[in-house]
């Protein structure tokens, strides 16, 4: 079972990377842009705003969902297809941080699926 909450070490994703900006591509085609995103040990994650794509939304996805990061072309690669971003949990930008009920609800959700 893969650790949804930590960067996959074949993802090349270099620790300290500023990944803001970064444009995120689904197995199916692009996504959105990383609004925020961290690496804390354990629970690692990327938010990304969707813009027009769902409405505006952004989603909350785990480090793990990540297959690789290139920094050269600042795009992200996911192992998600649209419809399975677009089903996720609703993101919940007061509860992402502390609320481990919440986050065990998107790592489960996720860890089903890719």
């Amino acid at each position: 079972m893969t650790d949804m909450w930590s960067y996959n070490p074949e993802s090349h994703y270099t620790p300290g990377t500023r990944l803001i900006g970064f444009k995120v591509e689904a197995s199916d085609g692009h996504i959105g842009k990383v609004d925020e995103h961290t690496e804390d040990v354990g629970s690692s994650y990327i938010v990304v705003d969707t813009g027009p794509w769902i409405f505006g939304k952004e989603v909350l996805l785990p480090a793990g969902t990540i297959v690789r990061v290139d920094a050269k072309e600042e795009k992200i690669l996911v192992n998600l297809t649209k419809d399975q971003i677009k089903d996720s949990p609703e993101y919940d930008k007061d509860k992402h941080r502390g609320d481990v009920a919440y986050r065990d609800q998107i790592g489960t959700y996720y860890q089903g699926r890719h």
